[in-house]
């Protein structure tokens, strides 16, 4: 029934802005870290794979996802390109399973 003097009181102020930023700090740095080590890193891969795959052209040796070892026979607009495997033997893989070009054709003289 009696409230004291110190039940009575405000249960303190909040925290000032330094406070605050100092709790969301932490969060913050591992943001940072993970931009640098992470999410940079993988941006510059796909940016250079995109370009690759951009510039390939008719006589490139490429290597697919699969595995599979052959000479871009003909690229198509619609995102296939057509890779001679064997004398005679012509599959459709699409541009973006293509990981590696090995030996890249010069371009014709003009």
């Amino acid at each position: 029934m009696f409230a004291t003097p110190a039940f009575a009181q405000a249960a303190g102020a909040a925290p000032g802005g330094a406070a605050v930023f100092a709790q969301f700090l932490p969060i913050i740095l591992i943001f940072v870290i993970f931009y640098f080590l992470l999410i940079r890193p993988q941006q510059k891969k796909m940016k250079e794979h995109r370009a690759m795959v951009d510039a390939l052209r008719r006589g490139d040796e490429v290597i697919t996802s699969g595995g599979i070892i052959g000479k871009v026979s003909k690229v198509q607009d619609d995102g296939k390109v057509e890779v001679e495997i064997a004398e005679g033997v012509k599959v459709k893989v699409v541009k973006h399973t293509i990981t590696q070009v090995l030996n890249k054709t010069e371009p014709a003289a003009s």
